[in-house]
C-alpha cells in the first residue's frame, strides 16, 4: 500500500510512525521550517524531523496549487493529520484523502478543535477519520471514536488523541472498501478558530474560565493577566462570591478570590523576569491576606 502523508505536529508523527511500521510511505508533506525563539533559528516541524530520522522523502511547500509530484507518485492513500495547509481539487482527485480530525465531526471544524473543546466544557472530544473534500473538514465521515475531558490538559488531549488516531487510521486503509461514508449534517457544525496569543489574557472574574483556559492554552499561548504569566495553578472552586485579585490564603500557594470562585496561584512570571513560586512573589511585594495580587 502506498501512502502519501502530510502532518506537522507531534499529534501527526505518532500517526506516522504507526503507519511507517505498515505501509510504503513514498513521501511526506509538512510545513516550512519556521524561525523559532529569540535568535529565530529555523527549526523543522517534528513530522520532517521524523522524515530526516527514517531516511523518508518530505516535501515543505508553503502551498500545494502547483504541485505535480503526488501524482507521480501514484498513492493509494493521502493521510493527512494536522497539516495546516488546505489540499486543492486536483489533490484530492488523486487518491482517497483521509484527514484524521480532533473533534467528533462536525462539531469543531477548523483549527484548534481540542482547545475549544476544553475551553466550552465538555464532556468528551474524539477523533473522527473524514474523507477529504474541497471544504474545511466537511468531508464524510468514515470513523469516530472518544475519550473524556475531564480535568486533562491540552497537551494531555493531544497525546491521548494522536493514539486513538494512530490505531484507527490503520483500520480506515485496511477495510475502507468496506466502510460506508456518512454525510456530515451541516446545522450541527461548529467552528474552532485559530489561537491568538491574546487568547490567553484573563481577568479575575471567573475561576471556571480562567482554569479552562489554563488547561487549554498549553503550551501556548499560556494564560496572564496584567500584572503576570501564570505558568502554574490549581482551581480550589467555581462558586464562591470573593473581590476580584483578593489574596484570601497563603500557604503551599497564594489563593487568589475571583467574583466567582477562587484559583490557587503556585508559579507566576512576571514580564521581563524569570519565572518564580507564587509565594515568593507575594513576600517579595510585602502582599498579605486581603491585599490585591492585581
Amino acid at each position: 500500500m502506498r501512502i502519501v502523508f502530510m502532518g506537522s505536529p507531534d499529534y501527526a508523527v505518532k500517526i506516522l510512525d504507526e503507519l511507517n511500521k505498515r505501509y510504503d510511505i513514498v513521501a511526506l508533506y509538512t510545513q516550512p521550517d519556521k524561525p523559532v525563539g529569540r535568535k529565530k533559528v529555523l527549526t523543522p516541524t517534528p513530522v520532517k524531523k521524523y522524515a530526516l530520522e527514517n531516511s523518508l522523502e518530505v516535501f515543505t511547500p508553503s502551498s500545494l496549487r502547483d504541485d505535480e509530484i503526488i501524482a507521480g507518485l501514484k498513492p493509494d492513500f493521502i493521510v493527512v493529520a494536522a497539516y495546516g495547509l488546505l489540499l486543492p481539487e486536483k489533490i484530492l482527485n488523486i487518491a482517497p484523502c483521509i484527514n484524521l480530525h480532533a473533534s467528533l465531526l462536525p462539531k469543531y471544524r477548523g483549527a484548534s478543535p481540542i482547545q475549544s473543546a476544553i475551553l466550552n466544557g465538555d464532556e468528551y472530544t474524539g477523533v473522527t477519520a473524514m474523507l477529504m473534500d474541497v471544504g474545511l473538514d466537511t468531508g464524510d465521515i468514515l470513523t469516530w471514536d472518544y475519550t473524556e475531558v475531564g480535568r486533562k490538559t491540552s497537551i494531555d488531549l493531544f497525546n491521548e488523541l494522536a493514539v486513538i488516531a494512530a490505531k484507527q487510521t490503520p483500520f480506515v486503509i485496511d477495510n475502507f472498501s468496506k466502510i460506508k461514508p456518512l454525510k456530515q449534517i451541516d446545522a450541527f457544525a461548529s467552528y474552532s478558530p485559530k489561537i491568538k496569543k491574546q487568547d490567553g489574557y484573563v481577568t479575575f472574574e471567573s475561576a471556571l474560565i480562567i482554569d479552562r483556559k489554563y488547561r487549554a492554552f498549553q503550551p501556548w499561548p499560556g494564560i496572564y493577566c496584567d500584572a503576570f504569566k501564570i505558568n502554574e495553578m490549581e482551581l480550589v472552586d467555581t462558586d464562591s462570591v470573593n473581590k476580584a485579585g483578593e489574596i484570601l490564603e497563603i500557604n503551599d500557594g497564594v489563593v487568589v478570590g475571583c467574583a466567582k470562585g477562587k484559583i490557587k496561584l503556585l508559579k507566576i512570571q512576571v514580564p521581563g523576569k524569570k519565572e518564580v513560586k507564587a509565594i515568593d512573589y507575594v513576600n517579595g511585594k510585602r502582599l498579605k491576606a486581603g491585599d490585591n495580587i492585581i
